[in-house]
C-alpha cells in the first residue's frame, strides 16, 4: 500500500514542477513579448562616406561629415530663390520648419519681414552653393575641420558659401560668407525629419569672404 502512495506523492510532485516551469515559461515569453513590442520600428544609422576601411559605431552616434551634409543640405534649400525671393523664401522657411528649432524659426521669420519691409527680397532670384574646394573637412592635426563637436547632441559647421543674387534678370549681388551654424539632436518626429537634427542657426554672426583664389584660400 505504501508503494502506490509514494508513487501517487512522486506523481503529483513532477506534476507541480511542470507547472511551474510552464509558469515561468510564461513570465519569460510574456517579458520577450513586451520588449518586442516596446522596440522601435525604425532605427537611423548614420554612416561615414568612406566604408572602404570599414566603420564601427554606436547606433546613437552621428559622424560629423553627416551633421555637416545636413546643415549644408536644408541652409542651402532655405535660401534657394527661383523665382521670386518675397514667395519662396516664405515658402522655404514653411517647408523645412520642422528642421529648425522654435528659436530659429521665429530668427528666420524676423529676418524675413525685416528683408521684406525693406524691399528686399520682391523679384529676388538667389543662388547659393558651396564654393568649389570648401566642402567638408574632417578634424586634422592643428586644422578644426568643418565641424566642432560641442558634446554628444551639438555640433558647430562651417559653411564657406557663394551668393549670386539678381533682380529682374540684373545681378546685383555676389558674395562669399562663411556661415557658422549650430546643430543640435533632435528626434523628436522622425515622420517630418528623418534626420534627426535641427539647424539652431547661427553659432557666431557669418563671415564675408574675399574672393577664392585657385588654391581654395580665402
Amino acid at each position: 500500500m505504501s508503494r502506490y502512495l509514494h508513487a501517487l506523492s512522486a506523481r503529483d510532485s513532477h506534476i507541480l514542477t511542470l507547472r511551474g516551469i510552464i509558469a515561468v515559461l510564461l513570465l519569460l515569453c510574456a517579458g520577450l513579448w513586451w520588449g518586442w513590442k516596446s522596440a522601435p520600428e525604425d532605427l537611423t544609422i548614420h554612416n561615414p562616406p568612406d566604408l572602404r576601411s570599414g566603420s564601427t559605431r554606436a547606433w546613437w552616434e552621428i559622424d560629423p561629415s553627416s551633421v555637416y551634409a545636413f546643415s549644408l543640405y536644408v541652409w542651402q534649400q532655405i535660401n534657394r530663390w527661383p523665382s521670386n525671393g518675397e514667395n519662396d523664401y516664405r515658402r522655404n522657411l514653411y517647408a523645412y520648419q520642422h528642421f529648425l528649432t522654435p528659436a530659429c524659426q521665429i530668427e528666420l521669420n524676423r529676418e524675413y519681414e525685416q528683408r521684406r519691409n525693406s524691399n528686399e527680397l520682391n523679384n529676388r532670384v538667389r543662388g547659393i552653393y558651396e564654393i568649389p574646394g570648401r566642402g567638408y573637412r574632417p578634424k586634422s592635426g592643428e586644422s578644426p575641420g568643418s565641424v566642432e563637436i560641442l558634446s554628444r547632441d551639438a555640433w558647430v559647421t562651417t559653411l564657406d558659401m557663394a551668393i549670386d543674387e539678381q533682380y529682374r534678370g540684373t545681378p546685383i549681388r555676389d558674395l562669399y560668407i562663411r556661415y557658422p551654424m549650430r546643430v543640435v539632436r533632435a528626434d523628436v518626429d522622425p515622420q517630418n525629419n528623418p534626420w534627426g537634427l535641427q539647424l539652431d542657426c547661427f553659432a557666431r554672426p557669418p563671415q564675408r569672404l574675399q574672393m577664392p583664389n585657385a588654391g581654395g584660400d580665402s
